[in-house]
């Protein structure tokens, strides 16, 4: 049986950590940030978990 292939797109959109939690960039933060408060452009400099019920799927798909 031949090796599953790695889906590369999704490898370079995520990180896993060392105890397998998958983190993504956080949403919608190109352009339009000017009306935003400063709170809000904060939390989004930072990297956001995946939901559980993703996290199972997307680590079977890079592996």
């Amino acid at each position: 049986m031949p090796k599953q292939k790695t889906r590369k797109s999704l490898v370079k959109k995520i990180k896993v950590t060392k105890n397998k939690k998958v983190l993504r960039r956080y949403t919608k933060q190109n352009h339009f940030n000017a009306k935003q408060t400063g709170e809000l452009k904060r939390k989004k400099r930072r990297d956001q978990r995946l939901a559980k019920s993703d996290e199972k799927n997307v680590l079977k798909a890079i592996q």
